[in-house]
């Protein structure tokens, strides 16, 4: 039995108890039969009237419960509507009481939920406005009066964490071009004028809109700016040109260029002014002493001429640089030509560096030549000899690369110039086929002269008896001298030859002694200590021509070009050679001075 039944059934026997009490009371007092029945009608109606109260209470309770639950599933529908969340039956078998609770507890959790979705998006909208103010874009997309979904609420989210970095990143950028603007404006002593750069170089960096057309306009104010800078730069550094080129000219004092040594780094406007104004003062100057100037700038032009291997005609045919008429014209006419063997210089650099370089190449292997035949080289204990051999070796492999690349590049040249490329009026290569020739030459000559002194110290003794006659010595002698006379005549003509022999070639070095012709005396060739390149590099080598004595890389038949001929060179000593061999017609064979070179 439930606890309920047994209240009622306590109340059932206490309101029996009570009534039996009433009468006991009321008989005691002796209350007649019709007042006890109202007296009892009394007591059931007061309590009936109690029970039914509270019946009635409790079905207005029942009333309430179920518009409670009326007015819940109202409620948590729209609600689960705004939401977007699905609307649960209760379960069956709940109680009246039950199923209210249970209505009102999901109730005011979705209102909770409706509250904080609307409070999320009212601090996102409020981030949203202010980033668009920031960045001057437009507001997100949203319908604020009705209640967000989670995902419209992530998709804000989502977008207000992209606007955030755009944020971050335009305003670093803002910094940073900020910096160039002030750094600019700095350099170039501007002062903001419009509002815009004002904002730019105000001090409140938050004044001015992060928006994409104000970085464009920030960055096409940097390009102006630096534009601006350039141009000075420019400006500066053409006055500089110009002032330096004038100090130069003008011998101006080191003590008055440091003065002014401020100028010469930075390009403010001060600077600029200062240059323009140096630059003024010296032109004036330059009209006062315009032949010192004109001096200079031969001086100059003559350098570059030797740069440039010009060869006599060409420097010639600029004809104002022997002019006496010092006027402003003729200082003008040599500015001209001074920037225009300038840019010769620039454009045909590479080549003239290779020229340069196989010219320094060349004298250094002449030296150690030279120095490999001196006797005296064995004196030195430092260890140079070792030094010298060594490097000797090296120029005469590295000396035919450098001519074959040469070679190569000045094909190119050729090709695509459509002329030939010539160095003091003479084709290079050419050249360098003609002092491998007179190299091989002077070799030969040398080892004849050595020939012809050791005779001539041989027949000394022989003559003063100094030295005992043998009959190798004697042949030696009768085929070379046969009588007193003509010995000396030889000697004479050998000392003639030796006095005579320094041949310059138009780069102005000295290349090798007078040669003896090839033609002449073809058994006498020798090859002298330094080997010249191989024939696979001579220039159009042929099977005519390989057997040619001419040993020299790049090999190139001599033109009309040449300001030095071979045959003109070795014609003197061709004439000593022949009244040689008349004077020893009589007593020598051919193959005897060949066998006194080999002996050599």
């Amino acid at each position: 039995m439930r606890k309920s039944e047994v209240v009622a059934a306590e109340s059932v026997a206490c309101m029996n108890h009570a009534l039996f009490k009433l009468r006991d009371i009321w008989e005691e007092i002796g209350i007649p039969e019709e007042q006890r029945l109202e007296r009892t009608s009394t007591v059931r109606k007061h309590v009936q009237d109690l029970l039914n109260d509270m019946i009635a209470e409790e079905e207005s309770l029942k009333k309430r419960l179920f518009d409670s639950i009326e007015k819940c599933r109202q409620v948590l529908s729209k609600l689960c509507l705004e939401l977007e969340v699905s609307m649960n039956e209760s379960q069956g078998g709940m109680t009246i009481l039950q199923q209210e609770k249970d209505l009102r507890t999901r109730v005011e959790v979705l209102v909770k939920e409706r509250s904080q979705r609307v409070q999320q998006l009212q601090a996102l909208l409020e981030e949203d406005h202010e980033l668009c103010d920031i960045l001057c874009s437009d507001p997100y997309s949203i319908d604020e009066a009705s209640v967000p979904s989670l995902e419209q609420l992530q998709a804000f989210r989502r977008h207000i964490d992209s606007q955030t970095a755009e944020k971050e990143r335009r305003h670093k950028e803002f910094v940073d071009l900020r910096k160039q603007v002030i750094l600019l404006m700095g350099d170039l002593d501007h002062s903001p004028e419009t509002t815009f750069e004002k904002d730019v170089v105000g001090e409140d960096e938050e004044a001015i809109c992060l928006s994409r057309e104000n970085i464009r306009s920030l960055q096409l104010l940097i390009c102006q700016l630096e534009g601006r800078k350039a141009e000075n730069e420019a400006l500066c550094e053409a006055h500089r040109e110009r002032i330096q080129r004038l100090w130069d000219r003008l011998q101006v004092p080191q003590e008055e260029r440091q003065a002014f040594s401020e100028h010469m780094v930075t390009s403010r406007r001060k600077n600029l002014e200062a240059l323009q104004a140096e630059a003024e003062r010296l032109e004036e100057l330059k009209l006062l002493n315009i032949r010192n100037v004109i001096d200079a700038i031969r001086s100059e032009i003559a350098v570059l001429w030797e740069k440039c291997f010009l060869s006599t005609e060409q420097r010639q045919a600029f004809v104002p640089y022997f002019s006496e008429e010092f006027t402003e014209e003729l200082l003008g006419m040599h500015d001209v030509e001074i920037q225009r063997l300038k840019q010769h210089y620039e454009v045909h650099k590479d080549l003239f560096e290779g020229v340069h370089q196989w010219q320094d190449n060349w004298r250094l292997f002449l030296e150690l030549e030279k120095k490999a035949t001196d006797p005296a080289r064995f004196n030195n204990r430092g260890g140079n000899l070792l030094k010298e051999e060594k490097q000797r070796t090296e120029l005469h492999k590295s000396l035919p690369k450098l001519e074959k690349n040469l070679k190569a590049e000045i094909d190119t040249w050729e090709s695509a110039q459509g002329r030939k490329f010539l160095v003091n009026g003479q084709m290079f290569l050419q050249y360098v086929a003609e002092q491998w020739e007179l190299h091989r030459m002077e070799k030969e000559n040398e080892k004849l002269e050595r020939q012809l002194k050791k005779n001539k110290q041989l027949e000394v003794e022989m003559l003063y008896g100094t030295s005992k006659p043998t009959p190798t010595k004697r042949r030696l002698l009768n085929s070379c001298t046969p009588n007193k006379s003509r010995r000396f005549n030889a000697t004479s003509s050998t000392a003639s030859v030796a006095s005579n022999s320094t041949v310059r070639s138009g780069f102005g070095v000295a290349v090798c002694r007078s040669p003896p012709s090839a033609n002449k005396i073809p058994s006498v060739r020798t090859p002298g200590r330094a080997k010249p390149p191989h024939q696979g590099l001579l220039h159009g080598s042929n099977k005519e021509n390989r057997g040619s004595p001419i040993s020299g890389a790049l090999m190139t038949p001599a033109g009309p070009q040449c300001n030095f001929s071979v045959t003109s060179v070795a014609s003197t000593y061709s004439e000593f050679l022949r009244d040689f061999s008349k004077a020893a017609s009589t007593n020598s064979k051919p193959a005897v001075l060949n066998s006194t070179v080999s002996d050599h």
